[in-house]
């Protein structure tokens, strides 16, 4: 029995003496610049956390990365649950590994900890594209709002670049908002498409529809073969009733299929034409920088929320203010004010 005990503190012992120990923001930087993934995971855990001690050594991090020069490429892929993004991001990035891309996969999912397609999930179902060398990917943090989610998405991608990566794969839940976070991000927006799903124009969302740079028909194989065909000429017809793009591009549509891996070159082709042709209207080097002005607004209203819910003022009156809103005692409008004028006075 005594020797057991020993045994098993001994191997206590062995677990603590190689816990991995803190790299310093300089050994993160080198890392990452290294191309070393377990170093950039830990850069993105080190970017995704929420505690004060960590802020300061994530932003001087995230600034390190922004020096380093990158020519990459960020594609949005979206699609409902069940359209197969997984198989398709899987197939893409292997496809674009075997051309000597680097290709990583970020996710953004507020959702992800109840597994609503989320790459959680997915990421096991990539068994190819996980084993892959050339290949980092990377689950959303959970349990946050969109909003901040996004934002370590965004950091996400800046670390992704500096590690060398050509690609940057961005998958989106496909529900909500998160198609307009990870079209603010990226270069490039994918909408992944079924047929025979129904009325496959009454189910999309105008706004996703105008997002799109290009809509694939996925899973356009076998008896359903036909079906995506017809579906490509009724979401053709369809992008002919919107306004031309600011970029010059005039979206188009594919058919694709995962299992038989095909179609998928085809895309990868149509995305190099996109970028040659925004590239010439100038239009890709001002999108990234209307982008970056984009966060940083969203960067100060989410700061901004933060700083005022933390407010002792406001926690102390929330409370009886939602009871008040309940039951009609007062207005929302009235309500704010009140809340807005507690929070200034605390300011002062």
């Amino acid at each position: 029995m005594g020797t057991e005990k020993n045994t098993g503190t001994k191997g206590v012992l062995q677990v603590k003496k190689h816990r991995k120990k803190k790299l310093s923001v300089e050994e993160l930087t080198q890392g990452v610049f290294n191309g070393n993934k377990a170093i950039l995971a830990r850069a993105i855990t080190l970017v995704e956390s929420t505690r004060n001690e960590d802020l300061t050594k994530a932003h001087t991090l995230i600034e390190n990365c922004l020096s380093k020069e990158s020519k990459s490429i960020r594609i949005g892929i979206t699609g409902v649950p069940g359209v197969g993004k997984s198989s398709f991001i899987e197939v893409l990035g292997t496809t674009l590994t075997g051309l000597g891309k680097k290709v990583a996969v970020l996710a953004v999912d507020p959702t992800s900890t109840r597994s609503k397609g989320s790459i959680l999930g997915d990421k096991t179902r990539m068994q190819e594209l996980v084993k892959d060398p050339n290949a980092f990917i990377r689950p959303s943090p959970s349990g946050e709002t969109l909003g901040g989610v996004a934002r370590k998405t965004r950091e996400s991608v800046i670390l992704c670049e500096a590690a060398g990566f050509d690609i940057v794969l961005i998958e989106t839940v496909g529900v909500g908002q998160s198609e307009t976070a990870v079209h603010s991000m990226v270069d490039f927006f994918l909408l992944l498409k079924l047929s025979g799903a129904g009325d496959e124009l009454q189910g999309i969302k105008r706004g996703i529809m105008e997002m799109a740079d290009a809509i694939a028909i996925n899973k356009a194989d076998g008896d359903n073969l036909k079906r995506a065909q017809r579906a490509k000429v009724e979401f053709q017809k369809a992008l002919q009733l919107y306004p031309p793009k600011e970029n010059g591009w005039i979206p188009k549509v594919s058919t694709c299929s995962a299992i038989d891996k095909t179609g998928i070159i085809e895309i990868w082709e149509m995305i190099i034409q996109f970028l040659e042709t925004t590239k010439d209207h100038g239009y890709f080097e001002k999108n990234r920088q209307n982008q970056n002005k984009y966060w940083l607004m969203q960067t100060i209203d989410e700061l901004l929320k933060q700083q005022f819910y933390r407010a002792s003022s406001v926690k102390k009156h929330l409370e009886n203010m939602l009871q008040q809103v309940s039951e009609d005692k007062i207005s929302p409008f009235r309500a704010a004010e009140v809340l807005m004028a507690a929070y200034r006075k605390e300011l002062k």
